[in-house]
């Protein structure tokens, strides 16, 4: 039987082109942290340097002779019959590199180049804009990067709608005809939800979380959760960004960001907890096949599925508020003497429709999604033009939140995905709110008194687990496949809903 060791020649080709992209990354990472604004043409003609060599190098005679010899150019499959010529691994390696060889062939190199280029030069403009709360200043790049996503759509060709294309880079295998009945499932349930919690006769006073709570102890008590979680600071940073992400160099250099507001108490913390989710799952991929698909994660639904995960069923719960609470309470003793727990605990899950997507509560955070769903439809296949979108928003945010932004920062303006031409990838954070409760409820089934442990503070056998049943898989398996392994179903809204009709049902007293 043919094994890894077979395909050697072309994974150390693979390697070398990770060792690039790695470098690309580093340059990325320091442009949201802490380049000088003066750096920013400069630093956008390094990266499309770099993103251009590595794309040259994937679409290479040598990589496309060495995938010849073992792949079915037309299908991906290992051309050798029968299948069993080769171990699973092998098979599901040849299987990813034919995929990202055959889009990568699609498109020119100079093409790479400038949506890179083009792409770096936006998400700067965007801070900008972001900070000016002028839209008009980060319209002309938008302009740019929706007119480029276009035309790589057409590259890369599709079915149905040229919007499909680009989704299947976030999330393989899926497009919006396979999106629209899973949403249609949530409106259907969450919509009727929303309105019995906002009759219901009890109201949460959330006040307590705008107080006045100082930034450096913020970071400290995301730090100490961060560490609580397994995250390794060995193997990683917490710093600041206009936008929380993550990004990994390697599995022994995973870097997540937060943002800090003196009064607004659950920015940091959940957007720690969430990062820090991403960050594990990074840490924990298999670092013997970095470079190669193995080595990688599998779909962004998948990867926001483990932040999710923590933010929510974790960060969210009892369980886990019965260990912190009391130390967050030490931190910031004159702000929360006198409010117990469950106090705490129904402020941090107060459902109310709010402008700002990544603060959001569990419920209204996939209206928000579906919002953008629609817009990024009609923006890719030319329905609406980029100086339509303000009023677009606020009308689509009154329609599915029943609020109406007073600036653009907080409407339109809010997110940075356009700017660096991530359309298709909004649907992934449904998807991975839907993943991650499936994934959670089977983790309670497999880890005995698992939510004990959490109310003790030991979160470190769920970080295990996760690691072991996903993050150190790769993309061994599709989305789909690892679903069934994990839980042993395909992923569905039911247990998502399930979980928030129980949970604040209970909250709501419904």
């Amino acid at each position: 039987m043919k094994t890894l060791a077979t395909l050697e020649p072309l994974t150390t080709r693979l390697l070398e082109i990770q060792r690039i992209n790695s470098a690309s990354s580093v340059l990325s990472w320091d442009q949201e942290t802490y380049m000088p604004a003066g750096g920013g043409a400069a630093r956008a003609e390094q990266i499309a340097v770099l993103q251009g060599l590595a794309h040259q190098k994937l679409v290479s005679p040598d990589i496309e002779q060495l995938l010849s010899q073992w792949v079915d150019p037309a299908t991906g499959q290992a051309a050798e019959q029968p299948r069993d010529l080769w171990d699973e691994p092998s098979r599901s390696l040849l299987r990813e590199v034919w995929r990202d060889f055959s889009r990568a062939k699609k498109l020119p190199s100079d093409f790479v180049m400038t949506v890179s280029r083009e792409c770096s030069l936006a998400q700067q403009v965007w801070a900008e804009a972001k900070e000016q709360n002028t839209f008009a200043r980060f319209l002309p790049n938008l302009r740019t990067v929706l007119s480029l996503k276009r035309q790589e759509a057409q590259y890369l060709g599709y079915t149905d709608s040229p919007y499909n294309a680009l989704l299947d880079v976030y999330e393989p295998g899926s497009t919006i005809a396979a999106l629209q009945p899973v949403f249609t499932q949530l409106k259907a349930r969450l919509v009727p939800l929303l309105r019995r919690i906002t009759e219901s006769h009890v109201r949460i006073d959330d006040s307590i979380l705008r107080h006045s709570y100082d930034q450096t102890r913020q970071l400290e008590f995301g730090r100490l959760v961060l560490t609580a979680m397994g995250y390794d600071f060995e193997r990683g940073r917490l710093d600041l960004s206009a936008h929380p992400f993550t990004t990994s160099f390697h599995p022994t250099d995973v870097r997540v960001t937060t943002r800090v507001y003196e009064r607004e108490l659950q920015s940091c913390l959940f957007s720690c907890i969430h990062e820090g989710g991403h960050g594990l799952y990074d840490q924990g991929l298999d670092q013997r096949h970095f470079g190669t698909p193995l080595g990688d994660s599998v779909s962004l639904g998948i990867h926001e599925s483990q932040s999710r995960l923590w933010e929510n069923c974790v960060g969210r719960s009892r369980a886990f508020w019965r260990f912190f609470y009391p130390v967050l309470q030490q931190t910031f003793h004159n702000q929360l003497q006198g409010v117990d727990v469950e106090r705490f605990y129904a402020a941090i899950n107060c459902v109310k429709p709010s402008f700002i997507r990544v603060e959001a509560d569990e419920l209204t955070y996939n209206l928000h999604i579906m919002l953008r769903f629609e817009i990024e439809q009609d923006l890719i296949e030319g329905k609406v033009q980029p100086e339509d979108l303000p009023a677009l928003w606020n009308q689509k945010m009154k329609e599915y939140l029943g609020i109406t932004p007073t600036s653009d920062a907080e409407g339109v303006l809010q997110d940075v995905h356009w700017s660096f031409g991530a359309f298709g990838y909004f649907p992934t954070y449904t998807l991975g709110n839907l993943y991650s409760v499936q994934f959670f409820e089977q983790a309670k089934l497999e880890i005995s008194r698992l939510e004990e442990s959490i109310a003790a503070g030991q979160l470190l056998e769920l970080r295990r687990w996760l690691e072991q049943k996903i993050h150190r898989w790769g993309r061994m398996f599709t989305p789909d496949h690892l679903a069934r392994r994990v839980t042993g179903t395909t992923i569905s809204p039911d247990p998502f809903l399930s979980y928030v009709e129980k949970k604040y049902g209970e909250i709501y007293q419904l």
